[in-house]
């Protein structure tokens, strides 16, 4: 996988029952791998697997039954999927069962800084050369003068854990958490300053934009889950414009079409 040389799909696969998308779609083996194999075909680049959803105000799962679910899942998907792999999971005993399984990336939610598990998360990451995706999380969505300042140290101290733990600045995305920890206005100025996320201290880091169907949208023009792709294909585009190097969405052939089209717009 290269980072910059076009846009990379991520394909979300919810293993889940309760996913505020797609809850329930993919929930046994077949039906995931069917899902996989269209993502790809369709353009995928990555598939990102999560068997715990993590919709707002959802109850995180123990460890072992979130293991217990996802398992099957990833040895199917493994196996058989001919793109990167990616978890989906901010606790690090699955995220360890996961990399003995092979995966390829770690996606985590709250940005190597889960409360319960202190460096745990960045110490596997370094243990096995895992790329990890650091997104931007907190509880409660108040913010100091500037919330892009604010997710700048949450990012600072997500590097300092890495780097402590052994990790190099490499294996490091970031990811802006639209739709965590912030309000839906929050949201659009975020959208609005992503090249600002870029670059933190001299050095830049690969974006990840995660948008797809998401609530913000819903607000802004009052539709349901299901009628949300254009709007995100409309979120997508500008986050190429504005510098993202990953898109992770439900909708893989039209957000990959829309990706191939705007790279040879920015391309030309």
């Amino acid at each position: 996988m290269e980072i910059g040389r076009k846009t990379l799909v991520m394909g979300i696969l919810n293993v889940t029952p309760d996913s505020f998308s797609d809850g329930g779609k993919w929930n046994c083996v077949d039906k995931a791998i069917f899902h996989m194999k269209e993502m790809v075909r369709d353009g995928a680049d990555i598939i990102d697997v999560g068997a715990e959803s993590s919709r707002p105000g959802f109850q995180p799962m123990p460890a072992a039954e979130e293991q217990e679910r996802l398992r099957p899942f990833l040895e199917a998907v493994l196996r058989e999927c001919p793109v990167p792999v990616s978890v989906d999971t901010f606790k690090a005993e699955t995220a360890e069962m996961a990399a003995s399984m092979g995966v390829h990336i770690l996606n985590d939610i709250w940005g190597l800084q889960y409360a319960e598990e202190p460096g745990r998360m960045a110490r596997l990451a370094a243990s096995y050369g895992l790329p990890v995706i650091v997104m931007h999380n907190q509880e409660g969505k108040e913010y100091g003068e500037d919330i892009v300042a604010d997710m700048k140290s949450f990012f600072r101290e997500s590097l300092r854990i890495a780097e402590k733990a052994g990790m190099q600045r490499e294996q490091v995305i970031f990811d802006p958490g639209i739709g965590f920890g912030k309000t839906q206005e929050d949201n659009l100025v975020v959208l609005h300053r992503l090249a600002e996320l870029m670059e933190l201290d001299g050095e830049e880091y690969p974006l990840l934009l995660g948008a797809s169907r998401k609530s913000f949208i819903g607000h802004v023009l009052d539709l349901p889950v299901e009628e949300r792709m254009e709007a995100t294909g409309a979120v997508c585009v500008l986050g190429i414009q504005a510098g993202c190097q990953i898109l992770r969405v439900h909708d893989v052939k039209p957000i990959s079409r829309m990706a191939r089209m705007a790279d040879a717009i920015m391309g030309a």
